[in-house]
C-alpha cells in the first residue's frame, strides 16, 4: 500500500501556517529553478529606501498560493466546481507565475536580455518543468496563458483582483513599513464569486474594494515609484548596460560564469534554449553584487563609478515634475559633467537623464474589477462607488524625472 507524504507546512510571517497542497507542488517547490527565488529581491533595490524591504520572491510565491488556496475554498463552498486536476493547476501556475525574474526583480527586466519580459521567461521555465514532470503542468500553462475555456481561472493568476497582487501589495506594506498599503487580502476573498465564467466581487465587499485600490495607488507613489527607489533602478540599469558594452570591446570583466555569459551574448526570446534557459537559472541577486564590487576597482570611469553608487547608497539627485525637463536643461547639466571629469558625451549620458513614472491604480479599459448585485446584475466597480474619486484613480497619472550627479565631485575620485 502506497503512503502518502508527510504533510508539508511553512511559517509565514503574513499568514502564519501555509500548508503545501500535494506532492507535485512540493517537488516543484524543491526544484533548483524554485529555489533560486530565495535569491531574487522582491522588490530589488528598495531596501534602500526601505531598510526592511529584503524579502524575496520565493515568500511571494508561497504567499500568492496561501490565497489562491483560500480562493479556491471560497468559491467552492458557494457552488462554483473546480475539479481536483484544475485545484492543482492554479496552485502551480501561481507558484511558479514570477519565476521568471531575474537578479533584483524589475530592475534587470530587459537589462540583460533582448526585449523579455519576465512572463515571458517564466512560461519557459514551467515549460521546461513540465517535461521534467511526465506534462504534469499542462492544464497549469493553459491557464497560466488564459487559453483554458474557463477563464475565471486566469482572472485568479494574472487580473486586477487576482492572488499575486493581493499577496504583493499586503506583503511589500509589512516588510517596507507602509501601513497606507495594507489590504484586507482575507475579506476581499471572501467575497469573491463567479458570474458567467467571469471572476466578481459581491455587492457587500465594494468597500473592501475601494481601499484595495486606494491603497495599490498610494503604495506606488509610496513604495514602488518612490524616487530614491527609481534613481537605484535605473544605475543597476545602467550598470549592466555599461557592463555590456565594455565586454563587447573585448574588456574582460569579472564575473560570475552566468553573468559573463549574458554580457557577451545578446540573447532575445528565440535563442532563449534549453541550455540558455540553464544559465539563466544560475542568476541572482549576488552575482550582481559579487560583481559590483569587484567592479568598483575597474579603470572605466562610468563603471567604477556606477557601482560605488549603489553598493554605498551615494546615488544621483533626482527631480520630480509633471511636466518634461528640457532638452537644454539636460544639456547644461550633461555639459558641466563633461567639462569637469573631461569625458565623453556618451560618458555624461549614464549620469544624466531623464525617464517617466505612470500610476495607474485601476483599468477600465480591459479586465474590469465587477461587482454582483443582489439582484443579480453584474457592473463595474468604478460605476458603482459612492467614492466620486474611484473613476478618477482609472485615469493614468504621469510624472516625469531627470537624474543628475549631485555638487559633491569628491564621490568620483578613487
Amino acid at each position: 500500500m502506497k503512503t502518502l507524504p508527510k504533510l508539508k507546512i511553512i511559517n509565514d510571517p503574513i499568514y502564519g501556517f501555509i500548508t503545501i497542497p500535494g506532492k507535485l507542488v512540493f517537488d516543484l517547490m524543491e526544484h533548483k529553478y524554485f529555489q533560486r527565488l530565495r535569491r531574487i529581491s522582491q522588490m530589488g533595490f528598495s531596501y534602500i529606501v526601505y531598510p526592511g524591504a529584503h524579502h524575496t520572491r520565493f515568500h511571494h510565491a508561497l504567499g500568492a498560493m496561501f490565497l489562491m488556496q483560500k480562493a479556491v475554498q471560497v468559491l467552492q463552498t458557494k457552488g462554483v466546481y473546480i475539479s481536483k486536476e484544475e485545484e492543482e493547476a492554479l496552485y502551480i501556475a501561481i507558484l511558479l507565475h514570477d519565476i521568471g525574474h531575474g537578479p533584483f526583480s524589475h530592475a534587470m527586466e530587459n537589462s540583460i536580455v533582448e526585449n523579455v519580459s519576465h512572463e515571458q521567461i517564466s512560461l519557459l521555465f514551467m515549460e521546461a518543468l513540465n517535461k521534467k514532470f511526465n506534462k504534469g503542468l499542462t492544464l497549469a500553462i493553459q491557464i497560466f496563458k488564459d487559453e483554458y475555456p474557463r477563464k475565471f481561472l486566469h482572472q485568479l493568476v494574472s487580473g486586477q483582483l487576482d492572488m499575486d497582487r493581493l499577496d504583493y501589495l499586503k506583503r511589500d506594506s509589512f516588510y517596507t513599513g507602509v501601513p497606507e498599503g495594507t489590504v484586507n487580502a482575507q475579506r476581499l476573498i471572501t467575497m469573491l464569486n463567479v458570474k458567467n465564467d467571469a471572476l466578481v466581487v459581491e455587492e457587500k465587499g465594494i468597500y473592501s474594494v475601494e481601499s484595495f485600490i486606494i491603497s495599490r495607488r498610494l503604495m506606488y507613489w509610496q513604495v514602488y515609484l518612490h524616487k530614491t527607489g527609481i534613481v537605484a533602478e535605473q544605475l543597476l540599469v545602467r550598470v549592466l548596460k555599461r557592463a555590456k558594452q565594455l565586454t563587447a570591446r573585448g574588456v574582460e570583466l569579472p564575473a560570475s560564469k552566468g553573468l559573463h555569459f549574458f554580457l557577451k551574448n545578446n540573447i532575445s526570446l528565440n535563442d532563449f534554449s534549453d541550455e540558455v534557459l540553464d544559465t539563466f537559472s544560475k542568476l541572482d541577486d549576488y552575482d550582481i553584487i559579487s560583481a559590483m564590487k569587484t567592479w568598483v576597482g575597474n579603470d572605466d570611469f562610468v563603471l567604477k563609478n556606477l557601482s560605488k553608487m549603489l553598493l554605498n547608497r551615494d546615488l544621483l539627485k533626482v527631480k520630480v515634475k509633471s511636466e518634461t525637463f528640457s532638452a537644454q536643461k539636460v544639456e547644461q547639466k550633461r555639459k558641466a559633467l563633461i567639462e569637469f571629469f573631461k569625458i565623453s558625451e556618451e560618458e555624461a549620458s549614464f549620469f544624466v537623464f531623464t525617464g517617466k513614472l505612470e500610476n495607474q491604480a485601476y483599468s477600465m479599459e480591459k479586465d474590469t474589477i465587477n461587482l454582483l448585485k443582489k439582484n443579480g446584475k453584474v457592473i463595474d466597480v468604478a460605476k458603482a462607488s459612492d467614492q466620486l474619486n474611484l473613476e478618477a484613480l482609472s485615469k493614468s497619472v504621469v510624472k516625469y524625472y531627470m537624474c543628475y550627479p549631485k555638487n559633491n565631485k569628491d564621490s568620483y575620485r578613487g
